[in-house]
């Protein structure tokens, strides 16, 4: 009889080991996905204005969401944020915690063909708040759709107020969009899945409690190349 258990659990551990293998690999290809979303983006000419990037303290990336995913209860889009390290935000980019993005009422605007998201978070409390909750846009932080073009100024009104400023692309456009009303939140199985332990998404990103995946280097390496330096009032408070 106890043969037979140890036979039947054995069994149901070697059948739940290709589950696990299929997650870790969809979580690695969607932190790849992120790096590949914003180096095309952060490449094209119109894009984010470098102002707004440089005064950026964190950056969440969504690449691939679905109209379906905002249409069906309980589906949500994922991606990776990472932010600046430091006491004031002055160092490198960090290891990204994975996110969630769900509903509210972007679904109708993005159409049938999958669409990038991007999310400059401005301030630290922001940031912070993002990290250690579900934030509800336009609630819980004020939320605007960013300002494209290189020589866009981040000194506007909406840039200044926001704590959030979005962007998508979809089709080959690029633009500023408005999230209000949808939520975003740390996926904590998500990233238990990619760093192989319970972790904080706080601990990932302002702690350095593990080092960034080789999935994450391309992100990571594009914003170290592309802002290097934090030029916003908390950068500049070394």
């Amino acid at each position: 009889m106890i043969k037979r258990i140890l036979v039947y659990v054995m069994a149901l551990v070697m059948a739940s080991l290709p589950l696990a293998a299929a997650e870790d690999t969809k979580e690695a290809d969607r932190l790849e996905n992120c790096g590949m979303v914003l180096k095309e983006i952060l490449d094209i000419p119109d894009d984010i204005p470098q102002d707004l990037l440089d005064k950026s303290e964190c950056v969440v990336i969504y690449p691939s969401v679905l109209k379906a995913a905002f249409v069906i209860g309980g589906s949500y889009g994922r991606g990776a944020m990472t932010c600046r390290t430091g006491e004031h935000y002055t160092g490198p980019w960090s290891a990204p915690t994975m996110m969630a993005l769900e509903g509210g009422s972007v679904g109708f605007q993005i159409g049938g063909q999958a669409t990038d998201f991007v999310l400059l978070v401005m301030n630290g409390r922001g940031a912070h708040s993002i990290l250690s909750n579900k934030v509800k846009l336009g609630a819980d932080a004020s939320v605007a759709a960013g300002p494209k073009g290189r020589t866009a100024s981040a000194d506007t009104d909406v840039s200044l107020r926001a704590e959030v400023l979005s962007y998508s692309r979809s089709r080959g456009l690029f633009a500023g969009i408005s999230l209000e009303g949808s939520t975003i939140r740390p996926d904590r199985d998500a990233n238990e899945r990619v760093y192989g332990k319970k972790l904080e998404a706080e601990s990932i990103v302002f702690k350095g409690a593990v080092p960034v995946p080789p999935p994450a280097q391309k992100l990571v390496r594009t914003l170290n190349q592309k802002s290097p330096k934090n030029l916003s009032a908390a950068g500049s408070n070394k």
